[in-house]
């Protein structure tokens, strides 16, 4: 055992040198087989399929400068390809699940197709993914990656139109675009070619999911090309709410015009889409939160407390205003976005230009539960005592106090006094956004083979927001649970027709933002086999905001309706916050070709986040907002050694890291409405692992993951913790073989067993979140070149995983809690048809 702060500082010191000096290893044994089979000759044990060598011709075009990009293998930074075969294979229930494919990132889809967690390795976040940009065509599709009730992947959804993705993770994108230091998520549409092609696919699985896909792409007349596609689905989801969990379209299309020696795309998507969102369930913890069990009566695998009786709920939101809401509108998307990709050669001069405008609403209407679950008897024995306690409830009550309590169901019937109740809040937030940005460079060869580009970012952006947090509704811990009333025998009404709680917080805000920024790079081939590069960047932020200044009041001026009581509302008045802020990022690498398919690289960044809407709002007053003790700027440093090859034998993407962070200002709202405020910054090691091994024709054994270790400094409160949310180590092994028969026919088996280790959901490691193991299972069937059958299985171990805890309370323990776990077993099927 490790008794003091000494002795454990030594061993982690030792942990970390024991890892550097492994992954050291590991690298230089993987360079040594390479030169030795570049010197030596070997003939590849198999040959190379199609797939292979695209993955060793693979282009990508995130984080580099020039727009005709660079190989993959031959990029000096990490990053992760997916095809639309491997999105596909993978059956992401969301957009952000689709991390699940990148090493080094954790995300927390479980709420559904919107609203998910996203946590960057060794980057301190505890909610929402403010370190993950979501890009399509190589723009951000909002300038912020996060705010309160939003983050990026919420803002796109996936279909038939997506070519593929490419998952930066840090290197050169603290320089370019939006500056993210942490993950880039960036989407690339299908464009038109010479030939004209198109699909239609029906999907249907669990939930009564009903959809179709449809796309079709090709050339239009000399020089124009286009393409166009999208879909509409509905169905109830894999935890039924008794209303449709997602119901909803899209169309996305493009238009190119090519170009001497360059190109014009223009492109535009409309999405109008409802989604469920889920938060946590009643479950039992046992063991001090490391066993995980399932609450009597209660399916964690498939249940939802969320019902139809509640679906559509009333806000009290001042005297004489009342609002309806609907819970079947959930967190969902109804925005367009438009932009345009401009690459020219000029004589010696490359000049690239991307803008695009979004606009949308991302509206939540949606369930956050509260306490965890209790008897009927116990909710009804503290609300008397807290009834009993509030002298003005008492007066109005004549002076005398309550004794007993009458429970009944909204739509009749007694409460038995053994039922477990819980508390959860109907919260409704209308959030309208809207954004513009704009990236130039211009690039030129400044002697030979070295190329210096200079360029500019521009980013203008807004929310609108009417926020109604609070209004909890108390019902049965039962799935589709029921409302309930609950009346003291002095006349003091508890509950009434559910809600037993006020609005706690009801600001209406509007928010402004633009961001300035400036680049230089420089690419140098200092020969056939080294090549470096180097680059700075200025930006300069500027955010306001004007937020409603807020009372209390009673509703209906009635002492003894005590759930309004106090209900949160705008007093009239507003406050002023703008602050600005001005930061410089850079970024160095080099890149060695071993042979001409392996390579060695090294990268360090130093990049930064500046303070967002949330912040302002959090901070109150204009002194807070400028207080940089208590809003800081954040800086990021990361340092990276990897490894890359790709053969018909085998290939490897290996990445060992080193990150420090210097203070994040962290939120958290309890269920009472206290926002609990902290700063904290973090530094981890690591190392991330992406590998695949083709020992036989048509079979593909991959496995992909990390280990971290990564842990929080500077807040004396959190010091040497772990980091919140991130497992230490997380890995996929995905067999893949390929069975062909007859002329162009096959059926493609695969699987992914999926490990996620222990994590802490909260800064202070006190809910613990233990491990968990699931298995995926498809089959691909094609069918000459015009016919595809497809069937994907999620979880179907029926794994209990948490993935996250109860994020309204602060500690975790023993006893019914709630927290939100994976979703249970799982069935896609779909038919394709190309034309």
């Amino acid at each position: 055992m490790i008794h003091t702060k000494k002795e454990k500082a030594k061993h982690m010191k030792s942990q970390n040198k024991f890892l550097l000096s492994s992954v050291t290893l590991a690298v230089l044994t993987l360079i040594n087989q390479a030169q030795a089979q570049n010197a030596n000759e070997a003939p590849a044990a198999v040959p190379a399929s199609d797939a292979v060598a695209k993955e060793i011709q693979q282009v990508v075009v995130t984080g580099v400068s020039g727009a005709r990009g660079v190989r993959k293998i031959d990029s000096a930074f990490s990053i992760t390809t997916a095809s639309e075969e491997q999105l596909k294979s993978a059956a992401p229930s969301s957009t952000a699940d689709i991390m699940k494919l990148v090493p080094g990132v954790y995300a927390e889809s479980t709420g559904g197709q919107s609203g998910a967690n996203i946590e960057v390795r060794g980057f301190p976040s505890g909610s929402d993914s403010p370190f993950v940009s979501v890009q399509m065509m190589g723009n951000p599709i909002f300038p912020p990656p996060t705010l309160s009730f939003f983050e990026g992947s919420s803002a796109f959804r996936l279909d038939d139109t997506i070519e593929r993705v490419e998952v930066l993770r840090g290197g050169p994108s603290t320089i370019f675009s939006n500056g993210q230091p942490g993950a880039t998520m960036n989407f690339l549409l299908k464009q038109g070619g010479d030939t004209p092609e198109g699909t239609v696919r029906f999907t249907t699985g669990t939930g009564s999911l009903r959809r179709v896909d449809m796309f079709y792409s090709g050339k239009i007349s000399d020089g124009w090309y286009g393409s166009i596609g999208g879909f509409y689905r509905k169905t109830d989801g894999i935890r039924d709410a008794q209303f449709p969990a997602d119901d909803g379209h899209q169309l996305t299309a493009t238009l190119t015009r090519k170009l001497d020696q360059g190109e014009l795309t223009i492109y535009a998507r409309n999405t109008d889409d409802k989604n469920a969102f889920y938060t946590g369930v009643p479950l039992i913890s046992s063991n001090n939160g490391h066993t995980i069990s399932a609450f009597p009566g209660f399916d964690p695998l498939k249940g939802t407390l969320v019902s139809g009786e509640m679906r559509n709920y009333t806000i009290e939101a001042a005297p004489g205003k009342t609002l309806t809401k609907d819970l079947g509108d959930g967190r969902g998307l109804k925005a367009t976005v438009f932009g345009a990709n401009f690459d020219q050669k000029i004589g010696d001069w490359s000049v690239s230009n991307k803008f695009n405008h979004f606009s949308g609403d991302l509206n939540t209407n949606a369930m956050f539960t509260g306490n965890n679950p209790l008897s009927m008897a116990d909710y009804t024995a503290a609300a008397i005592k807290s009834a009993n306690s509030n002298a003005a409830v008492v007066a109005a009550a004549g002076g005398k106090l309550a004794t007993s309590a009458n429970t009944t169901f909204v739509h009749g019937g007694n409460v038995a006094a053994d039922q477990q109740v819980v508390q959860a809040g109907l919260w409704a937030v209308e959030k309208k956004l809207s954004s513009f940005t704009d990236e130039l460079r211009v690039s030129k060869e400044v002697g030979k083979d070295n190329t210096v580009t200079v360029g500019g970012y521009f980013a203008d952006y807004s929310s609108r927001d009417v926020w109604y947090l609070g209004n909890s509704h108390l019902m049965t811990a039962v799935p589709n649970a029921s409302l309930i009333n609950v009346t003291l025998d002095n006349g003091v009404v508890v509950s009434k027709n559910g809600t037993d709680g006020n609005v706690f917080y009801a600001p209406v805000a509007s928010y402004d933002g633009n961001n300035t920024a400036v680049f230089v790079s420089d690419e140098w081939k200092i020969n056939d086999r080294i090549k470096v590069d180097a680059g700075v960047r200025h930006e300069r932020q500027r955010v306001s905001a004007t937020i409603s200044n807020l009372m209390s009041g009673d509703t209906d001026n009635n002492p003894l309706t005590v759930y309004n009581n106090g209900t949160s509302m705008p007093n009239g008045s507003n406050t002023f916050i703008d602050r600005k802020d001005s930061a410089n990022s850079f970024t160095i690498g080099g890149n060695y070709k071993l042979s001409k398919d392996a390579s060695v690289f090294v990268r360090a960044n130093r990049g930064h986040t500046f303070v967002s809407f949330d912040d302002l709002r959090g901070a109150g007053s204009q002194a807070a907002a400028n207080d940089r003790s208590v809003l800081p700027t954040p800086k990021v440093s990361q340092y990276e050694i990897g490894f890359k090859t790709a053969n018909s034998f085998y290939s490897a993407y290996v990445n060992a890291f080193h990150t420090e962070f210097d203070g994040i200002a962290f939120s958290q709202i309890l269920a009472n409405g206290t926002t609990l405020n902290s700063v904290s910054g973090s530094k981890g090691n690591g190392v991330e692992f992406e590998l695949a091994l083709r020992p036989l024709a048509n079979l593909q054994l991959s496995l992909t993951g990390d280990y971290q270790k990564s842990e929080y400094r500077d807040n004396p409160a959190t010091a040497g913790n772990t980091v919140q949310r991130q497992p230490k180590l997380q890995f996929r092994f995905t067999p893949t073989y390929r069975i062909p028969f007859g002329d162009n026919n096959s059926v493609k088996l695969y699987g992914t067993y999926t490990s996620i280790g222990e994590r802490y959901a909260d800064q202070a490691n006190q809910q613990y979140l233990p491990s968990y193991r699931t298995i995926d299972l498809g089959v691909l069937a094609s069918l000459g070149d015009k016919i595809e059958l497809r069937l994907n299985a999620s979880n179907v171990n029926n794994a209990l995983g948490l993935t996250e805890g109860n994020s309204r309370l602060t500690t975790g323990g023993s006893g019914p809690i709630n927290a939100r776990p994976l979703f249970g077993r799982s069935v896609e099927a779909s038919l394709l048809y190309r034309f």
